[in-house]
């Protein structure tokens, strides 16, 4: 009974024991929880408040040591983003608590708005260290030579905005349509990139709508004047391409939103000197966009054509320089097709037949030809002047050699015959479609033909 007793007691005293030890390890976890000491909104320039995370904390609800605290996106997720390419993954930091602990945590939200919650930042308050940095979300970018443009696809598309999407936090659209400017002439004041994703943005003005500027990517500008634009006496200068020696006109252009020499601002009169900046504009560039398809090459640095250009006015008519290109040929590239010339269908390349060779339906022996189909370099030619010099040259049909299928004594051959051909411009290589029907008999292809002592195809 003794022995019982002295039981109980023991088991009595070893339960209150451990419950003792729960208490206080219960006590000693909610006294080791932080609690916030101080808070504050982030007033510094807003521009200067961008992070990145740097994968070494996650995102809480609230400062990640605080009583209650939940996991928005783990240490995990954050360190993706640490090493996203994509400027919708940098955050904005805009409040600050510290803790008793002397730790700081900053509220931070996503440019893009998809995740928002506390990190730890360090240890010193109004730093950026821990689990976040400071951002530098552009970066800048070198200017266009041309700084006069205008909207290339005028709408709601390649709009202005406050800054470049996701590069600040809530960055908005200046210009929503920029359907009725399509014809008005911007102003390219400053460039920059995005830092992720490498794209240039232009910040534009507009001297006839002040409204009108903001942030633009640079593809949703052109230096092309718009058809629908008019010709501003007070702004502009017409340029007339002339070719060296017979003096006529290839083509015409037009100069458009020119500085003022002494002012170095947008002319406002007819009749300013705006030489430097039409100078600057008319790039070789610039002459071989305006040229295109002539066959003619304008290089600025002639004497005479830097000499018209200094000394233009606003209004004026000015005559620059241009010299035809040299003769050059253009080699095609033969399919076969159903006859739709249409190479989204299934057209297949014709081979080129080689004398030795066992020939098949599709081995073509191409003949010899007196001449390449020539032109000036870089003009254009029209799918007529294709399909006229391969019909005079010989080549509407094109046969392969003879050839035997299995178990058949009969001679065989493929007949190809023009189809259609591709516009093209002289010195890049164009295309020929042709039908294809099976023959029986002697080919007029002799196995012999010797192929590729003229070389105007490149079908291999």
């Amino acid at each position: 009974m003794q022995s019982n007793l002295a039981k109980s007691l023991y088991l009595g005293l070893a339960a209150l024991s451990l419950g003792a030890v729960a208490t206080v390890s219960t006590t000693a976890q909610a006294a080791s929880k932080a609690k916030i000491v101080s808070s504050k909104t982030l007033s510094t320039d807003a521009t200067k408040r961008n992070v990145q995370p740097t994968g070494k904390n996650a995102l809480y609800s609230k400062p990640g040591t605080v009583k209650g605290a939940k996991t928005v996106a783990s240490k995990n997720t954050m360190n993706k983003l640490a090493s996203s390419k994509k400027s919708a993954d940098y955050f904005r930091a805009y409040y600050q608590k510290t803790t008793n602990k002397g730790s700081v945590y900053y509220k931070i939200v996503s440019m893009d708005g998809k995740y928002r919650g506390y990190i730890y930042g360090g240890k010193k308050a109004g730093t950026f260290a821990g689990g976040i940095k400071k951002a530098s979300t552009t970066k800048s970018a070198k200017m266009p030579a041309n700084t006069t443009v205008y909207f290339a696809k005028p709408g709601k598309s390649g709009v202005t905005w406050s800054a470049p999407k996701y590069t600040q936090y809530k960055a908005t659209k200046s210009v929503k349509d920029t359907t009725d400017y399509a014809n008005d002439v911007l102003t390219v004041t400053s460039a920059i990139k995005k830092s992720r994703e490498g794209s240039t943005y232009y910040y534009v003005t507009d001297a006839t709508n002040p409204s009108v500027n903001g942030w633009v990517y640079s593809k949703g500008v052109t230096t092309t004047k718009p058809a629908g634009a008019t010709f501003n006496a007070a702004t502009d200068v017409n340029v007339n391409f002339v070719a060296a020696g017979s003096g006529k006109t290839v083509a015409s252009t037009t100069l458009s939103g020119l500085k003022a020499d002494a002012t170095k601002v947008l002319s406002t009169v007819k009749g300013t000197a705006v030489g430097t900046d039409a100078a600057t504009q008319a790039t070789d560039a610039w002459g071989k966009a305006a040229l295109t398809g002539t066959g003619y090459s304008y290089v600025a640095s002639d004497s005479s054509n830097k000499i018209a250009l200094g000394n233009a006015k606003t209004g004026d008519t000015i005559s620059l320089l241009v010299n035809q290109n040299q003769p050059t040929t253009s080699k095609f590239t033969f399919y076969k097709t159903a006859g739709n010339g249409d190479l989204s269908q299934a057209a297949k390349g014709i081979q080129a037949y080689t004398t030795g060779k066992t020939a098949t339906e599709n081995t073509v022996a191409f003949p010899t030809v007196s001449a390449g189909f020539t032109g000036v370099s870089e003009a254009t030619f029209t799918a007529s002047d294709a399909s006229t010099y391969l019909t005079n040259a010989g080549l509407a049909t094109l046969d392969t050699p003879n050839y035997k299928k299995s178990n058949d004594t009969k001679e065989y051959y493929t007949e190809f015959k023009l189809s259609s051909t591709i516009a093209g411009t002289f010195g890049s290589s164009t295309k020929a479609f042709y039908t294809a029907s099976e023959k029986t008999g002697t080919s007029p292809a002799k196995a012999q033909t010797t192929t590729g002592v003229n070389d105007y195809y490149t079908n291999k």
